[in-house]
């Protein structure tokens, strides 16, 4: 039986795939999702640390990665070492978040926007394992919620952010903002840039409909922020966005845009006033 390579998601998709997304795949991420997270807010009645939250969260999102029908394949895993540093990637789709929490091999907390803790269940999920709200629509919002990131650090618990702020919508690389480089700079921990590829071809925006592919975490060398200051945001942002990019290009049938590095920090990366 020959290996599916990873392309273009065709549309529509077959009648086949359609039907088994709908009785089978949904109905199982679904169920999953509600019974893993009702045994961690059970869990968090009883401790601090979040680690049984952090080990269901682990197992809900492996059952939720064999449901979708992905292959998954971790491209350097010798580099995730555990240690003290804000973990970045791009993000292609809702099947993102799963896949990192079943990939990354120690606790952790998930930065991002503060409109989710709106929501019932997953809200209180959020709210109760310890994971860190950022506000992107006030910047005066915005860089308290980055100092709360930057406690969380502080105390010893690595961060996992998605610097562009939301999905993509066509599977390239959108601008990065500035917060992570904020972050690790102002917590002096390194940078680990990581790239997803397949996600956006899984479940892109707005899809309803599961389309197995084969989905490639690659992880990336350390960048250092020893030693930088404030005046290095901007800097250190485009360093990390040519990283991943670096990351997904290579893995991925898309073709890089040209001149992605100038055009980011023109399309306002690097607003000072505006951190996240």
């Amino acid at each position: 039986m020959s290996r599916k390579v990873l392309g273009p998601r065709p549309s529509p998709l077959p009648w086949h795939e359609r039907a088994i997304s709908f009785c089978l795949r949904a109905p199982a991420i679904l169920g999953s999702t509600a019974v893993f997270g009702s045994l961690s807010l059970f869990a968090s009645l009883f401790e601090e640390d979040g680690k049984w939250q952090h080990r269901i969260a682990q197992r809900w999102a492996r059952v939720l990665v064999r449901a979708s029908g992905a292959r998954l394949t971790i491209l350097h895993p010798e580099r995730l070492q555990p240690q003290l540093a804000v973990y970045t990637c791009n993000h292609l789709s809702y099947m993102d978040t799963p896949v990192l929490f079943g990939s990354l091999p120690f606790q952790f907390r998930i930065v991002a926007r503060h409109d989710l803790w709106k929501l019932p269940f997953v809200g209180w999920h959020l709210r109760r394992s310890g994971q860190v709200p950022v506000n992107v629509d006030n910047p005066r919002a915005s860089i308290a919620s980055l100092s709360s990131a930057v406690r969380t650090l502080k105390a010893g618990m690595p961060l996992v952010i998605f610097p562009e702020g939301g999905r993509s919508r066509d599977g390239h690389l959108a601008p990065f903002l500035n917060g992570p480089a904020f972050m690790a700079i102002r917590a002096q921990v390194p940078l680990i840039p990581m790239a997803l590829i397949g996600t956006h071809e899984l479940l892109p925006i707005h899809a309803g409909e599961l389309h197995p592919v084969p989905v490639t975490l690659a992880i990336g060398k350390p960048i250092p922020t020893a030693g930088l200051t404030m005046k290095d945001v901007d800097a250190l942002t485009q360093q990390l966005m040519d990283a991943i990019a670096d990351l997904y290009y290579q893995h991925t049938y898309l073709s890089r845009p040209q001149e992605h590095a100038a055009a980011s920090l023109k399309a306002g990366v690097a607003d000072p006033s505006f951190p996240l």
